[in-house]
């Protein structure tokens, strides 16, 4: 499907396990339902949230297809094909592309980080190989190391680069890397408490974990903003702070794998490193979700 012109709410899948840690595709497929009937403006599988990290190439590529076949082109479906590694980011991001894939999330590379241009080098690998749009995600929290303006102003060139996922936190980067968007080059908020002040700076939506339990919401408040109707989206975005505050109570996925499964969608199984939510976060959780009207 042509992400052209994509914007409002892609939720950033989780991943669901079965018990003995396989993945439950019976769970993926109702999760892909769950958002097509709600709303949700594009999915992305095998990012952060999608725990691909743990996965296995096998894995992840099979999680793909089952959620491109579920959803048969009525939404954009994105793929995480990121890596510290150049060449495995290019064959997994071929590997999707093949599987029919509409877009690459592509994350800076990280644990040996890079310099400048090696950073530049990493993604233009991978869009000068590709036929898809890319979307280049800056997460330093995460990767320690940054997308430079100098390589943000390089990159929004480049035809297969579709935009900027900006997860820094960082309101000030964002306003500096806001002025090299166009219609060819978009940047979409990655902190789902940060969603209206990105789209104020011309943002086309959000990469959302939020999204995960309220696809609903996530989705209204990005239309009203495009609808003129900005009160509207701030009330929601301010609405829903404890709630989202709440989903990364813990390192992201475990709270939202956590309500999730409160919510009857998912069973509650993590790859290790990740470990079930405490019990001083369930509680916090737990009662953001009774606030937001999601469990009883």
């Amino acid at each position: 499907m042509d992400m052209t012109n994509l914007r409002g709410s892609i939720v950033a899948l989780v991943t669901p396990f079965n018990e003995d840690q396989s993945v439950d595709f019976d769970a993926l497929e109702r999760l892909v339902d769950f958002h097509l009937a709600n709303g949700t403006d594009g999915i992305l599988v095998l990012g952060t949230t999608g725990e691909s990290s743990t996965m296995t190439d096998e894995e992840d590529f099979a999680v793909a297809k089952c959620v491109i076949d579920r959803v048969a082109g009525r939404v954009p479906v994105i793929g995480g094909s990121g890596s510290n590694a150049t060449a495995e980011s290019l064959n997994k991001s071929l590997g999707l592309q093949k599987l029919g894939i509409d877009g690459l999330l592509l994350i800076t590379p990280y644990y040996n980080k890079s310099n400048e241009e090696g950073i530049y080098r990493h993604f233009t690998t991978v869009l000068d190989a590709v036929d898809v749009p890319c979307i280049l995600y800056n997460i330093p929290g995460r990767t320690g190391c940054s997308i430079s303006e100098r390589n943000v102003a390089r990159l929004s060139k480049h035809p297969n680069a579709w935009g900027i996922k900006e997860a820094s936190g960082n309101i000030s980067y964002a306003t500096t890397v806001a002025r090299y968007l166009s219609d060819d080059f978009r940047m979409l908020s990655g902190n789902d408490d940060m969603v209206v002040p990105i789209l104020s700076l011309g943002g086309s939506g959000v990469i959302s974990v939020w999204a995960d339990v309220c696809p609903r919401a996530v989705h209204d408040m990005c239309a009203n903003w495009f609808a003129g109707n900005t009160q509207a989206a701030l009330a929601t975005q301010l609405e829903n702070l404890e709630l989202i505050h709440s989903l990364f109570c813990e390192v992201n996925p475990i709270p939202v794998k956590a309500a999730l499964a409160k919510m009857g969608m998912i069973g509650e199984t993590y790859r290790s490193p990740l470990y079930t939510i405490s019990d001083a976060g369930r509680e916090r959780l737990y009662a953001a979700m009774r606030g937001a009207g999601l469990i009883d």
